[in-house]
């Protein structure tokens, strides 16, 4: 029987986001990459999910319109029927436009399609209650999110957020509830109330019977619950391939995230580690913007890679005085990776550790990495794959959001990932 599982292609405003997104339906059998390079793959089988990350969330309006309409036309030309738009958890950044940029593009192939917006992620405490988003019980302005250095979240109303968009709840019924959210979608946008997880697999359900005209709006919650519910319409999906063995048993964490909570599992990673086991590479702030230095700096560092511990961390300076750092946080990833590049050509690295959107696209593109096959998840909001193309190829990589997980998050997932090279390694000798 052939299958008639839907080619989804997801939409991330970076890069983190995409694989968190990716993931969900890693876990739930689809075969799944986030694609990185120019070229787009010869062919999709149905049953796949295909993720690009748009760099959307810090673009003023109209570039964020653009760029998300033209990954999605991307999208659709590598196959994607499916559409599914991954916006942030906490609403920061351009999440307007990028639902616009997204009807934009939906709209060529299906005039009458229409947004459907949920970021509420429960399992990270993300939540909508009454047309308000909350963090773990909280206004979101009274989180992280709200002090977030370069896209604050200035209010927890979705009406101002979104402004002219209605917020409503579901049913529970399929049908009724894909005819409510077609109705209240007031200039082809609609907020949905989304408290627990079965609030989600209720709004996936309505979903699938909405079907490709609904474009849904949200974050690896919301994904999650489409992943399952698309692939239980479906009559098969295309199996996953097996993961490469390990190419070394170091790890390289690279922290490019300045958010408080990245700053914070970072700290407690160095206070847990044994220092035997642990090195800090830490470039000053004013070698970030004079490249030829800051490789002589690593150089430096790197001088004798066999002495390197089974842990570095590569990681932004710290900001003096409570002042912000003057580079842009695009310009610090893009800084860090290039020490990056030195540390792989210097020192054998079985796994990358890349905390952080915009340093995890700097390295990806640093190593011209041409996709990363998505194989699972560390834990919830901490995907793992592989990396495919770029001198990188092989590498296992793990991407996180720098506001996302408790203290203990690059602690547990270092531990994990050291248990994985070193089985890797005895399989394949």
């Amino acid at each position: 029987m052939a299958s008639t599982a839907p080619i989804v292609g997801i939409a991330a405003d970076d890069v983190t986001g995409a694989t968190d997104s990716v993931v969900q339906f890693s876990r739930t059998g689809w075969s799944s990459r986030l694609l990185l390079g120019e070229l787009l793959p010869d062919s999709v089988e149905p049953g796949s999910a295909l993720a690009v990350n748009t760099d959307a969330r810090a673009l003023d309006s109209s570039a964020a319109r653009e760029a998300t309409a033209s990954a999605i036309g991307d999208l659709v030309t590598a196959g994607a029927d499916r559409l599914y738009l991954k916006i942030d958890s906490t609403m920061r950044g351009s999440v307007p436009a990028q639902v616009a940029g997204a009807l934009d593009a939906w709209q060529e192939r299906h005039p009458d399609c229409f947004a459907v917006v949920c970021p509420a992620y429960p399992a990270m405490g993300r939540t909508i209650e009454d047309g308000l988003l909350r963090v773990h019980g909280g206004p979101v302005e009274d989180s992280p999110a709200g002090r977030d250095p370069v896209t604050p979240v200035p209010t927890s109303e979705l009406s101002q957020l979104l402004p002219g968009t209605t917020t409503i709840s579901l049913s529970g019924s399929p049908e009724q509830d894909a005819h409510s959210l077609r109705e209240a979608a007031s200039d082809g946008v609609v907020v949905v109330n989304a408290g627990s997880d079965d609030d989600l697999r209720t709004l996936a359900a309505a979903l699938v019977v909405a079907g490709p005209t609904a474009i849904p709006a949200g974050s690896a919650g919301l994904a999650a619950a489409l992943a399952t519910a698309w692939a239980g319409a479906a009559t098969e999906l295309t199996p996953p391939e097996p993961a490469p063995a390990a190419q070394g048993q170091r790890i390289v964490v690279v922290v490019s995230s300045l958010h408080d909570v990245a700053r914070a599992q970072t700290d407690h990673l160095r206070a847990q580690l044994d220092p035997a086991d642990l090195r800090i590479l830490q470039p000053d702030e004013s070698l970030l913007d004079q490249p030829n230095r800051l490789a002589q700096w690593a150089a430096g560092e790197l001088e004798f890679p066999e002495s390197l511990p089974r842990v570095v961390v590569i990681i932004s300076p710290e900001a003096v005085g409570g002042s912000a750092l003057s580079l842009s946080g695009a310009a610090i990833a893009r800084s860090l990776a290039s020490v990056v590049q030195q540390t792989l050509a210097h020192a054998s690295v079985g796994a990358l550790v890349l905390v952080g959107g915009d340093g995890a696209r700097a390295v990806l593109d640093a190593t011209r990495a041409q996709a990363l096959r998505i194989t699972g998840a560390i834990q919830e909001g901490i995907p793992v794959g592989v990396v495919e193309g770029g001198t990188a190829t092989g590498k296992i990589v793990v991407t996180k959001a720098g506001g996302f997980g408790p203290a203990t998050a690059l602690l547990d997932t270092v531990a994990e990932l050291t248990t994985t090279l070193a089985h890797s390694t005895e399989a394949s000798t």
